[in-house]
């Protein structure tokens, strides 16, 4: 187990802070579900910086996740690369921001938990329904498959 890093978001943007390190998947722990293992590591990256008199965090992920194939329920290896701004407001300032296409927002706090906010966006990036690219898929195995009716069984039974 390794020490949360947590910053004050609104300072850290402010002062032009950058933090570094790694996490291994297996510490995150939202992400298990999705996942076929939790084997490997991720790198990740924020930096605060200001654009006028708005507060900005820089968000860069990248690494691989090895997901679930939805067609043939294989690993597919999954490589990340992500970067996101995020625009720091606060609580008050939460209710009155318009939705923009350009912009995301994250409520600023004194100790925003850094791994916390790099799992929340590996997961609004991750596929709804990954699959292997067409052709690379080799069938689901035959106990998968449904090759009878399931109600050829009523039919039967009608008989």
């Amino acid at each position: 187990m390794f020490a949360q890093p947590l910053i004050d978001a609104l300072e850290f943007a402010r002062n032009g802070k950058q933090l570094r390190g790694e996490v291994p998947i297996s510490a995150l722990s939202r992400l298990g579900d999705l996942l076929t293992d939790s084997r490997g590591m991720l790198h990740y990256a924020v930096h605060g910086y200001r654009v006028g008199e708005v507060d900005m965090l820089g968000i860069e992920i990248s690494g691989e996740c090895h997901l679930r194939c939805q067609r043939c329920l294989g690993e597919l290896n999954y490589p990340l690369t992500l970067n996101a701004n995020l625009r720091l407001v606060s609580s008050a300032e939460m209710d009155e921001v318009e939705a923009e296409d350009e912009v995301e927002y994250l409520e600023a706090s004194s100790q925003l938990d850094v791994l916390a906010l790099v799992e929340d966006e590996l997961l609004l990036s991750l596929p709804f329904s990954p699959k292997h690219a067409t052709g690379v898929c080799v069938p689901a195995p035959e106990s998968l498959q449904h090759s009878a009716n399931p109600f050829s069984v009523l039919a039967a039974l009608k008989k």
